[in-house]
């Protein structure tokens, strides 16, 4: 299975597609949250369309997953065909338990501990815009990063393919670090 994991897109059109392209043909999206609105503090992202990428995403033909993050609105789940889901996001596929929260709401050790309770294998989160990828003890612990507004220069999703994880620049397609689950 090939899984696309974005955060953090904030209504652009044009980083959502090229993440889409960097992936390949992919099977699932899971997204960390704040789709289409850029939020008060944030530049207009390049590529800033939220209309239309509520339009892409509605036409996705494969399952899109989301948690709703802090620019996330009620009027973005009416734009939407899939469910914002609010605060986390639940997710069993194959032998993985996951777990996906923006990452606003609770503190990274507050997710663990639920993390933990929950007997999730992988926590994603977005908010920060800095891309993350590391592993405390079985479980991962993975933020894409930001395809559209990064804080740390490189614009980033992850792809989850049989049991690897990728951080990968949106730019030119180069793997930034990868973790076996």
């Amino acid at each position: 299975m090939n899984i696309a994991i974005l955060s953090d897109t904030h209504g652009s059109l044009e980083a959502f597609k090229k993440s889409l392209q960097v992936t390949g043909s992919c099977d699932f999206i899971i997204h960390a949250g704040d789709i289409l609105y850029h939020g008060p503090r944030n530049p207009l992202p390049e590529g800033y369309s939220p209309k239309e990428l509520a339009d892409v995403i509605n036409k996705l033909e494969i399952p899109f997953i989301a948690a709703a993050g802090n620019c996330d609105a009620p009027i973005d789940q009416v734009m939407l065909s899939v469910p914002i889901q609010s605060p986390y996001a639940l997710l069993s596929l194959g032998n993985y338990q996951i777990l996906i929260n923006h990452g606003h709401s609770a503190s990274e050790e507050e997710l663990i501990s639920l993390s933990k309770k929950w007997n999730i294998d992988l926590l994603i989160t977005g908010h920060t815009h800095i891309k993350k990828l590391e592993k405390k003890k079985e479980l991962v612990l993975l933020n894409p990063g930001s395809c559209a507004l990064p804080k740390d220069d490189i614009p980033s999703i992850a792809v989850f393919r049989d049991s690897n994880i990728s951080l990968i620049n949106i730019e030119n397609g180069e793997i930034i670090k990868s973790l076996m689950v």
